[in-house]
Protein backbone atom coordinates (compact mmCIF):
# COMPACT_ATOMS: atom_id res chain seq x y z
CA UNK A 1 0.00 0.00 0.00
CA UNK A 2 1.55 3.73 -1.26
CA UNK A 3 0.32 6.73 0.73
CA UNK A 4 -2.47 7.97 -1.81
CA UNK A 5 -1.63 11.16 -4.45
CA UNK A 6 -3.82 14.33 -4.66
CA UNK A 7 -7.02 13.18 -5.81
CA UNK A 8 -6.69 9.68 -5.01
CA UNK A 9 -9.10 8.35 -2.68
CA UNK A 10 -7.33 7.62 0.93
CA UNK A 11 -7.87 3.97 2.39
CA UNK A 12 -10.69 3.12 5.07
CA UNK A 13 -9.33 2.45 8.74
CA UNK A 14 -11.66 1.35 11.52
CA UNK A 15 -9.77 1.16 14.76
CA UNK A 16 -11.41 -1.63 16.88
CA UNK A 17 -11.38 -0.88 20.68
CA UNK A 18 -12.16 -2.49 23.95
CA UNK A 19 -12.92 -0.88 27.24
CA UNK A 20 -11.86 -2.56 30.51
CA UNK A 21 -10.41 -5.97 29.51
CA UNK A 22 -11.19 -8.29 31.83
CA UNK A 23 -11.38 -12.43 31.72
CA UNK A 24 -14.17 -13.33 29.99
CA UNK A 25 -14.71 -15.94 26.78
CA UNK A 26 -15.23 -12.68 24.33
CA UNK A 27 -11.69 -12.06 24.95
CA UNK A 28 -10.42 -15.44 23.61
CA UNK A 29 -13.20 -14.88 20.82
CA UNK A 30 -11.56 -11.62 19.28
CA UNK A 31 -8.48 -12.80 19.36
CA UNK A 32 -9.79 -15.83 17.34
CA UNK A 33 -11.77 -13.38 14.95
CA UNK A 34 -8.74 -10.65 14.62
CA UNK A 35 -6.51 -13.62 13.67
CA UNK A 36 -8.59 -14.96 11.20
CA UNK A 37 -9.01 -12.26 9.43
CA UNK A 38 -5.33 -10.26 10.40
CA UNK A 39 -7.21 -7.61 11.87
CA UNK A 40 -5.60 -5.60 14.80
CA UNK A 41 -7.31 -3.67 18.14
CA UNK A 42 -6.38 -1.56 21.09
CA UNK A 43 -7.43 -3.73 24.66
CA UNK A 44 -7.84 -0.35 27.26
CA UNK A 45 -6.28 -2.27 30.21
CA UNK A 46 -8.15 -1.62 33.48
CA UNK A 47 -5.32 -1.32 36.79
CA UNK A 48 -7.58 -2.76 39.06
CA UNK A 49 -7.68 -6.19 37.12
CA UNK A 50 -3.82 -6.11 38.63
CA UNK A 51 -4.81 -6.12 42.18
CA UNK A 52 -6.22 -9.41 44.16
CA UNK A 53 -9.20 -8.50 46.05
CA UNK A 54 -7.38 -9.14 48.93
CA UNK A 55 -4.94 -6.70 48.05
CA UNK A 56 -7.58 -3.66 46.97
CA UNK A 57 -6.09 -1.90 50.33
CA UNK A 58 -3.02 -0.56 47.41
CA UNK A 59 -5.44 1.35 45.39
CA UNK A 60 -6.05 5.03 46.26
CA UNK A 61 -8.69 6.53 44.05
CA UNK A 62 -8.35 10.52 43.69
CA UNK A 63 -10.88 11.19 46.60
CA UNK A 64 -12.25 7.86 48.59
CA UNK A 65 -10.58 5.79 51.07
CA UNK A 66 -8.22 3.19 49.85
CA UNK A 67 -9.15 0.18 48.40
CA UNK A 68 -12.86 1.82 46.97
CA UNK A 69 -13.45 1.33 43.61
CA UNK A 70 -17.03 1.28 41.60
CA UNK A 71 -16.04 -1.98 39.30
CA UNK A 72 -14.67 -5.23 40.45
CA UNK A 73 -11.10 -5.99 41.61
CA UNK A 74 -9.33 -8.66 40.07
CA UNK A 75 -10.05 -11.58 41.59
CA UNK A 76 -8.06 -14.24 43.56
CA UNK A 77 -4.37 -14.73 42.92
CA UNK A 78 -5.26 -17.46 39.62
CA UNK A 79 -7.59 -14.91 38.08
CA UNK A 80 -5.12 -12.07 38.13
CA UNK A 81 -2.55 -14.28 36.48
CA UNK A 82 -5.00 -15.34 33.80
CA UNK A 83 -5.10 -11.62 33.08
CA UNK A 84 -1.62 -10.92 32.49
CA UNK A 85 -1.55 -14.04 30.13
CA UNK A 86 -4.33 -12.92 28.19
CA UNK A 87 -2.84 -9.56 28.13
CA UNK A 88 0.59 -10.97 26.62
CA UNK A 89 -1.26 -13.35 24.10
CA UNK A 90 -3.03 -10.07 23.01
CA UNK A 91 0.45 -8.06 23.19
CA UNK A 92 2.46 -10.84 21.12
CA UNK A 93 -0.19 -10.68 18.66
CA UNK A 94 0.15 -7.72 17.32
CA UNK A 95 -2.35 -5.79 19.19
CA UNK A 96 -2.58 -2.47 21.47
CA UNK A 97 -2.18 -1.85 24.74
CA UNK A 98 -3.79 1.57 26.50
CA UNK A 99 -4.74 2.39 29.74
CA UNK A 100 -8.45 2.39 30.69
CA UNK A 101 -7.35 4.02 34.50
CA UNK A 102 -8.16 2.36 37.58
CA UNK A 103 -10.96 3.26 39.89
CA UNK A 104 -13.86 3.85 37.28
CA UNK A 105 -15.91 6.65 39.15
CA UNK A 106 -18.09 8.00 36.69
CA UNK A 107 -20.80 10.55 36.98
CA UNK A 108 -23.39 9.20 40.57
CA UNK A 109 -20.56 7.76 42.10
CA UNK A 110 -19.36 10.69 44.16
CA UNK A 111 -16.45 12.63 42.80
CA UNK A 112 -15.53 11.11 39.23
CA UNK A 113 -13.63 12.11 36.38
CA UNK A 114 -15.78 15.29 35.04
CA UNK A 115 -14.88 16.84 38.39
CA UNK A 116 -11.26 15.87 38.14
CA UNK A 117 -8.33 18.47 38.32
CA UNK A 118 -5.09 17.80 36.21
CA UNK A 119 -3.63 16.69 39.79
CA UNK A 120 -6.30 14.15 40.42
CA UNK A 121 -6.41 12.42 36.53
CA UNK A 122 -1.68 12.49 36.99
CA UNK A 123 -2.52 10.53 40.35
CA UNK A 124 -4.55 7.94 38.34
CA UNK A 125 -2.43 7.69 36.05
CA UNK A 126 0.43 7.35 38.40
CA UNK A 127 -1.55 4.71 40.38
CA UNK A 128 -2.10 2.87 36.53
CA UNK A 129 1.64 2.71 36.06
CA UNK A 130 2.75 1.33 39.56
CA UNK A 131 -0.17 -1.24 39.26
CA UNK A 132 1.25 -2.54 35.77
CA UNK A 133 4.71 -3.14 37.54
CA UNK A 134 3.53 -3.75 41.13
CA UNK A 135 0.33 -5.33 41.61
CA UNK A 136 1.38 -8.80 40.67
CA UNK A 137 3.46 -10.58 43.96
CA UNK A 138 3.90 -14.35 42.06
CA UNK A 139 3.69 -15.44 38.65
CA UNK A 140 4.54 -14.72 35.31
CA UNK A 141 4.95 -10.89 34.87
CA UNK A 142 3.61 -8.53 31.31
CA UNK A 143 5.38 -9.10 28.43
CA UNK A 144 5.58 -5.52 27.92
CA UNK A 145 6.70 -2.69 30.02
CA UNK A 146 4.66 1.02 30.98
CA UNK A 147 6.41 2.69 28.84
CA UNK A 148 4.41 1.18 25.66
CA UNK A 149 1.49 2.82 26.93
CA UNK A 150 0.69 5.53 25.25
CA UNK A 151 -2.68 6.38 25.15
CA UNK A 152 -5.97 5.73 27.25
CA UNK A 153 -10.22 5.93 27.11
CA UNK A 154 -11.33 7.80 30.46
CA UNK A 155 -14.21 5.86 32.14
CA UNK A 156 -17.30 6.37 31.04
CA UNK A 157 -15.97 9.11 28.10
CA UNK A 158 -15.70 11.57 31.26
CA UNK A 159 -12.81 14.20 31.39
CA UNK A 160 -12.49 17.88 30.61
CA UNK A 161 -9.80 18.35 28.39
CA UNK A 162 -7.98 21.07 29.83
CA UNK A 163 -7.79 18.68 33.06
CA UNK A 164 -6.77 15.78 31.01
CA UNK A 165 -4.64 17.42 28.44
CA UNK A 166 -1.57 18.34 31.16
CA UNK A 167 -1.90 15.23 33.35
CA UNK A 168 -1.71 13.08 29.58
CA UNK A 169 1.48 15.06 28.84
CA UNK A 170 3.20 14.56 32.03
CA UNK A 171 2.80 10.68 31.76
CA UNK A 172 4.18 10.80 28.18
CA UNK A 173 0.91 10.35 26.68
CA UNK A 174 0.44 10.93 22.99
CA UNK A 175 -3.24 9.40 21.77
CA UNK A 176 -6.68 9.22 23.26
CA UNK A 177 -10.01 8.09 22.31
CA UNK A 178 -12.14 9.45 25.13
CA UNK A 179 -14.29 12.22 23.82
CA UNK A 180 -17.53 11.98 22.29
CA UNK A 181 -18.35 13.35 19.04
CA UNK A 182 -19.37 16.84 19.13
CA UNK A 183 -21.87 16.63 16.59
CA UNK A 184 -23.44 13.97 14.15
CA UNK A 185 -21.06 11.98 11.71
CA UNK A 186 -17.63 10.96 11.77
CA UNK A 187 -14.55 13.23 11.63
CA UNK A 188 -11.00 12.31 11.10
CA UNK A 189 -8.28 12.21 14.34
CA UNK A 190 -7.35 15.72 15.35
CA UNK A 191 -4.14 17.05 17.03
CA UNK A 192 -5.10 19.04 20.21
CA UNK A 193 -2.18 20.09 22.19
CA UNK A 194 0.29 17.37 21.10
CA UNK A 195 -2.47 14.67 21.73
CA UNK A 196 -4.18 12.75 18.96
CA UNK A 197 -7.72 12.52 19.47
CA UNK A 198 -10.27 9.58 17.79
CA UNK A 199 -13.59 10.57 19.05
CA UNK A 200 -16.37 8.02 20.06
CA UNK A 201 -18.57 8.04 16.50
CA UNK A 202 -22.51 9.59 17.33
CA UNK A 203 -24.18 8.57 14.14
CA UNK A 204 -27.58 7.88 12.40
CA UNK A 205 -28.74 4.49 13.16
CA UNK A 206 -31.08 2.81 11.06
CA UNK A 207 -32.48 -0.28 13.46
CA UNK A 208 -33.20 2.71 15.79
CA UNK A 209 -34.40 5.73 13.43
CA UNK A 210 -32.46 8.25 15.10
CA UNK A 211 -28.55 9.35 16.08
CA UNK A 212 -27.08 7.46 18.73
CA UNK A 213 -23.25 7.13 20.38
CA UNK A 214 -21.82 3.80 19.06
CA UNK A 215 -20.79 2.25 21.77
CA UNK A 216 -22.25 -1.14 23.14
CA UNK A 217 -23.40 0.40 26.62
CA UNK A 218 -24.88 3.23 24.54
CA UNK A 219 -26.64 0.67 22.50
CA UNK A 220 -27.60 -1.36 25.74
CA UNK A 221 -28.93 1.58 27.65
CA UNK A 222 -30.90 2.76 24.51
CA UNK A 223 -32.65 -0.43 24.39
CA UNK A 224 -33.42 -1.85 27.56
CA UNK A 225 -32.14 1.37 30.21
CA UNK A 226 -29.06 -1.00 30.75
CA UNK A 227 -31.23 -3.44 32.00
CA UNK A 228 -30.82 -7.34 31.56
CA UNK A 229 -33.36 -8.67 28.93
CA UNK A 230 -31.72 -11.26 27.63
CA UNK A 231 -34.77 -11.99 25.34
CA UNK A 232 -34.01 -9.00 23.97
CA UNK A 233 -30.47 -10.18 22.58
CA UNK A 234 -31.79 -10.35 18.82
CA UNK A 235 -32.70 -7.08 18.87
CA UNK A 236 -29.70 -5.84 20.42
CA UNK A 237 -27.13 -7.83 17.74
CA UNK A 238 -29.74 -6.24 15.23
CA UNK A 239 -28.56 -2.36 16.60
CA UNK A 240 -25.11 -2.93 16.77
CA UNK A 241 -24.54 -4.50 13.39
CA UNK A 242 -27.34 -2.38 11.65
CA UNK A 243 -25.53 0.56 13.21
CA UNK A 244 -22.06 -0.37 12.38
CA UNK A 245 -22.70 -1.68 8.66
CA UNK A 246 -24.48 1.79 7.70
CA UNK A 247 -21.92 3.58 9.19
CA UNK A 248 -18.83 1.71 7.65
CA UNK A 249 -20.69 2.23 4.43
CA UNK A 250 -21.40 5.76 4.92
CA UNK A 251 -17.34 6.57 5.29
CA UNK A 252 -15.94 3.59 2.80
CA UNK A 253 -18.37 5.36 -0.06
CA UNK A 254 -17.56 8.99 1.11
CA UNK A 255 -14.70 10.60 2.51
CA UNK A 256 -13.46 7.09 4.51
CA UNK A 257 -12.47 9.41 7.46
CA UNK A 258 -11.30 6.64 10.02
CA UNK A 259 -14.09 4.60 12.11
CA UNK A 260 -13.82 4.16 15.91
CA UNK A 261 -15.47 0.72 16.84
CA UNK A 262 -15.78 1.23 20.86
CA UNK A 263 -16.82 -2.13 22.55
CA UNK A 264 -16.38 -3.79 26.10
CA UNK A 265 -15.84 -7.61 26.76
CA UNK A 266 -18.81 -7.75 28.23
CA UNK A 267 -21.96 -10.24 28.87
CA UNK A 268 -24.20 -7.75 28.56
CA UNK A 269 -27.87 -8.39 27.89
CA UNK A 270 -27.25 -11.92 27.29
CA UNK A 271 -23.54 -11.32 25.66
CA UNK A 272 -25.82 -9.75 22.27
CA UNK A 273 -23.43 -7.12 21.68
CA UNK A 274 -19.82 -8.84 20.65
CA UNK A 275 -20.83 -11.86 18.51
CA UNK A 276 -22.54 -8.89 16.02
CA UNK A 277 -18.94 -6.80 16.56
CA UNK A 278 -16.60 -9.95 15.87
CA UNK A 279 -18.93 -10.67 12.97
CA UNK A 280 -18.76 -6.63 11.43
CA UNK A 281 -14.92 -7.46 11.94
CA UNK A 282 -14.94 -10.54 9.99
CA UNK A 283 -16.80 -8.56 7.19
CA UNK A 284 -14.96 -5.17 6.62
CA UNK A 285 -12.02 -6.73 6.98
CA UNK A 286 -11.94 -8.32 3.70
CA UNK A 287 -12.83 -5.35 1.73
CA UNK A 288 -10.46 -3.59 -0.30
CA UNK A 289 -8.29 -0.61 1.49
CA UNK A 290 -9.72 -1.36 4.44
CA UNK A 291 -7.24 -1.46 7.27
CA UNK A 292 -7.64 -1.66 10.99
CA UNK A 293 -4.61 -0.53 12.99
CA UNK A 294 -4.49 -0.61 16.49
CA UNK A 295 -3.72 3.08 17.13
CA UNK A 296 -3.49 6.30 15.52
CA UNK A 297 -0.39 6.43 16.45
CA UNK A 298 0.85 2.87 15.29
CA UNK A 299 0.64 3.54 12.26
CA UNK A 300 3.93 3.76 10.79
CA UNK A 301 5.16 4.27 7.79
CA UNK A 302 3.12 6.97 6.19
CA UNK A 303 5.38 10.01 7.70
CA UNK A 304 6.77 10.75 5.03
CA UNK A 305 4.47 11.68 1.69
CA UNK A 306 7.01 9.30 -0.61
CA UNK A 307 7.38 6.54 1.68
CA UNK A 308 5.85 2.79 0.96
CA UNK A 309 3.74 0.71 3.34
CA UNK A 310 3.87 -3.05 2.50
CA UNK A 311 1.86 -4.63 5.50
CA UNK A 312 2.18 -8.48 5.60
CA UNK A 313 -0.19 -10.66 5.30
CA UNK A 314 -3.65 -10.07 4.62
CA UNK A 315 -5.19 -6.36 4.11
CA UNK A 316 -6.70 -5.61 7.44
CA UNK A 317 -3.30 -5.22 8.71
CA UNK A 318 -2.09 -2.37 10.83
CA UNK A 319 -1.23 0.49 8.66
CA UNK A 320 -0.35 4.04 9.32
CA UNK A 321 0.21 6.50 12.19
CA UNK A 322 -0.75 10.41 12.45
CA UNK A 323 -4.01 10.26 10.10
CA UNK A 324 -4.70 13.79 8.58
CA UNK A 325 -7.49 14.35 6.26
CA UNK A 326 -5.58 16.90 4.40
CA UNK A 327 -2.35 14.23 3.86
CA UNK A 328 -5.08 11.85 2.22
CA UNK A 329 -6.54 14.80 -0.26
CA UNK A 330 -9.91 13.75 1.86
CA UNK A 331 -12.53 16.23 2.95
CA UNK A 332 -13.74 16.32 6.80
Amino acid sequence: MTRPTEGQRPPQFVLFSFDGVGLTPNWGMFLDAADRVDARFTAWMTGLHFLTDENAHHYQGPGPAAGNATIAFGGDENAVLEQIRYLNRTWQAGHERGTHYVGHFCSGSGYHGDQWTSANWAHELDQFFSLMTNGITTGPDLSFVPDEVRGGRTQCLEGELDQLIPAWHQYGMKWDSSMPASEPGIAWPRMIDGIWESPIPYVYSPPLGKNQTALDYNFWYTLTGAKEQPHTAERAAEITMGTYRHTFEEQYNGNRASLVIANHFNDWNGSAFNPATADFMAEVCGLVDTYSPPTPTSWRGWKSKTRTYSPPGRICRSAPPRLRASEFGAVG
